[in-house]
């Protein structure tokens, strides 16, 4: 079975800082994207970060650009967000997405086919 599994959230202070992981199970990711996005309540769900496994190219959002880094470990089929000088604003539900095509853009969330359950990270000023 494919599956996303995301960890590492959590309840941290304003200016701190959380790395989220997303294991991927059940299919190699050596090609096409992988994407972080994130829902707080009552509202839409939206792109946070993403890469494209070939040639490696990074996408991030406006609101985090400078704050958060995507990496990925092909060998252990793994995509990390690292979250730095978190704002309250960064409270959300986080998913990780996977497709091997992203055929609608990297930020896209239709362009994806596989998602985790999703990870809490609450930020308290």
């Amino acid at each position: 079975q494919v599956q996303l599994v995301e960890s590492g959230g959590g309840l941290v202070q304003a200016g701190g800082s959380l790395r989220l992981s997303c294991a991927a199970s059940g299919r190699t990711f050596s090609s096409g994207a992988m994407g972080w996005f994130r829902q707080a309540p009552g509202k839409e769900r939206e792109f946070v970060a993403g890469l494209r496994w070939s040639g490696g190219s990074t996408y991030y959002a406006g609101s985090v650009k400078g704050r958060f880094t995507i990496s990925g470990d092909n060998a252990k089929n793994t995509v990390y967000l690292q979250m730095n000088s978190l704002k309250p604003e960064d409270t959300a539900v986080y998913f990780c997405a996977a497709d091997k095509y992203a055929r609608w853009g990297v930020p896209a969330a239709v362009s994806y086919d596989l998602w985790g359950q999703g990870t809490q990270v609450t930020v308290s000023s």
